[in-house]
């Protein structure tokens, strides 16, 4: 079933492994809309749905996003390097190189950011930043095709083999206390659907 953006999560902490690769469907599509955003104007003026959509990508890249990251790098990866088992050990070269993979998209939605912020505030991105910006979301897209292939068909399916019950737990905990939620209680539905929904 395809995620819905603002809909309600297709996993919940009790399933923290489900619940990262659906960020990634986030990810995806919130940098799609940027793309296709900047394919449609060319640059020029936004009318109030582009707008809205682009300001709505921004704040999940600036807010919901690095959590993302921070659920991976101080939750999963931590207890995959940890473990003994072979399928965690068979992983940790990739470890370093999706960490390495997450401080190049930081520098490039930074700029991404600045850009479009530029953006809506003029009405308009021409010539190099135009072109700067299209290169940006290109970079990123490139990047997160390998880097998302890699998480939700290897690290994940790795985790799940080399982590036991416990340790998965732990995990869910720890991403929903990082959003001020409380890890036993399911994802609420409306009206605080679409918040949730885009924190993680």
């Amino acid at each position: 079933m395809p995620l819905v953006i603002g809909g309600k999560p297709e996993s919940n902490f009790d399933n923290p492994l489900g619940l990262l690769s659906d960020c990634h469907r986030r990810i995806e599509r919130f940098l799609g809309s940027q793309i296709a955003i900047l394919e449609q104007t060319e640059g020029g003026a936004l009318d109030a749905h582009q707008r809205e959509t682009l300001q709505k990508s921004l704040r999940y890249f600036r807010v919901a996003a690095p959590r993302h990251t921070r659920d991976e790098e101080d939750s999963l990866f931590p207890a995959m390097r940890a473990s003994v088992a072979e399928a965690a050990h068979a992983a940790l070269d990739t470890l370093d190189k999706l960490e390495s993979d997450h401080d190049k998209a930081d520098v490039w939605h930074a700029e991404v950011d600045a850009l479009c912020e530029q953006w809506l505030a003029v009405g308009e991105i021409k010539g190099s930043d135009k072109e700067r910006l299209d290169e940006d979301l290109k970079s990123l897209k490139a990047l997160y095709n390998h880097h998302i292939h890699l998480e939700d068909k290897f690290i994940f399916p790795a985790a799940a083999k080399a982590l036991d019950a416990a340790t998965i737990k732990r995990v869910g905990r720890e991403m929903a206390e990082r959003r001020g939620l409380d890890p036993d209680a399911p994802l609420p539905d409306s009206p605080f659907r679409d918040a949730v929904a885009a924190s993680v």
